[in-house]
């Protein structure tokens, strides 16, 4: 009797599954830091991974020497990634597309390819932010841009990219309307250096990611100034609050943000030392001008904050909800030259004293719950539903009398 041991029955079959998810190519937008870091998690499962870049020696050096030569320098890339400066190459033949392109640069990058991408190839947004003049989450702009209502999925959550490539344990949100599309998509990243969660909120993951920038250019600039952690952890309980508060008055649900996606990637942006958008703020603190430290971040190639963009896209934001969010409008005066911080942090510290708040976005969502349970006239949406059935019902019945009347005669 041949008997197999059940390890290489495990083999086999971890054999199968990598020759089938190499069969799958992906293509990721963006050489950068983030853009590498998650081809590199991909590839590492065995799936087919082709960075789109702009420099032809980035994609050189990652083909033959197998290193990003300006991002993540240090770290060795899979022989399942390789680059190209050719978009028709990267997208032919691609299954799923990796956007790891700012918010602000999105449509300018997207604009040239639009008839190459597939209508029907899922995207998976990375960018975080809101455009600054549209005010358009990612979920809305990329769509616009390709003029295609194209399946999309985001990712989110504390995810600093130098740590993916050592191989941390981590963890991120896929989010997508359509529940196969974030499972297939979560397919893609989830190892056992990178547990991905799905949901459906699209609206809660994007909000959470976009203002949670803004608050670390405010903890960045607390800490720049020398204030301690009672100030940095206040800061970020009410950052949490109050982003949670607008995302629900957009349609987001609100235990959302006690997630990976709302408090998780708040306090590894705020608390984080690889922060762009704390790096930007601490410089702030300490008393330097906006423009001179973004001109140096672009010449160093530190990467885009993408908070400094973001804040006065939620001041307009929260004019037009007509709703109040102090810490985010703070900033925004600050980043604008209206104010400076320690004018900022004595408003804030003045503000009239109030309940707890930690339930303001529970209440709004019960509120706004209880709104879509009542109809008109003051009844209950599930009485009309029932009335709507009694008059079907009626409506059947009286059609199958009329029918046999004419029958008997």
């Amino acid at each position: 009797k041949l008997c197999v041991p059940i390890s290489t029955f495990r083999q086999q079959r971890a054999a199968m599954a990598a020759a089938s998810n190499a069969q799958t190519k992906v293509c990721v937008f963006g050489s950068g830091t983030f853009g590498t870091a998650l081809g590199t998690v991909i590839a590492r499962n065995g799936f087919t991974v082709t960075l789109l870049t702009r420099r032809d020696n980035v994609a050189a050096s990652i083909n033959t020497q197998h290193v990003n030569p300006q991002h993540l320098t240090d770290c060795k890339l899979p022989p399942l990634l390789s680059a190209t400066t050719s978009a028709e190459e990267a997208l032919a033949g691609c299954c799923f597309i990796v956007h790891c392109i700012p918010v602000q640069s999105t449509a300018d990058f997207l604009k040239p390819y639009k008839d190459l991408i597939p209508s029907n190839v899922p995207i998976i947004s990375t960018s975080k932010g809101l455009h600054s003049e549209t005010l358009e989450t990612m979920a809305e702009l990329v769509p616009r841009i390709l003029g295609t209502p194209q399946p999309m999925a985001f990712l989110s959550g504390p995810t600093f990219a130098k740590e993916l490539m050592e191989g941390f344990p981590s963890g991120a949100v896929m989010a997508s309307e359509d529940m196969k599309v974030a499972d297939a998509c979560a397919h893609l990243f989830h190892c056992n250096a990178l547990r991905i969660y799905t949901t459906t909120d699209v609206i809660g993951v994007e909000i959470g990611g976009a203002l949670k920038n803004v608050y670390a250019v405010a903890a960045g600039a607390a800490e720049g100034m020398g204030l301690g952690v009672n100030t940095t952890a206040f800061l970020v309980t009410r950052a949490c609050a109050e982003m949670n508060v607008l995302a629900v008055a957009m349609g987001a649900r609100a235990h959302t943000m006690a997630g990976l996606s709302g408090i998780g990637d708040l306090m590894l942006t705020c608390m984080g030392g690889a922060s762009r958008n704390k790096a930007v703020g601490a410089r702030i603190g300490k008393g330097e001008s906006l423009k001179s430290i973004l001109e140096s971040r672009k010449a160093s190639l530190d990467g885009v904050a993408e908070g400094v963009a973001t804040a006065p896209a939620v001041a307009k934001l929260v004019k037009k909800l007509g709703m109040d969010a102090p810490i985010a409008l703070a900033m925004a005066a600050v980043l604008d030259g209206s104010t400076n911080m320690q004018q900022a942090i004595m408003m804030l510290m003045q503000r009239p004293r109030g309940e707890d708040f930690s339930a303001i976005a529970h209440q709004a969502e019960e509120k706004l719950r209880q709104r879509c349970l009542i109809g008109p006239l003051g009844v209950s949406a599930r009485a009309w539903a029932g009335l709507a059935m009694a008059q079907a019902v009626l409506v059947v019945g009286l059609a199958g009398a009329f029918a046999l009347q004419r029958r008997a005669r």
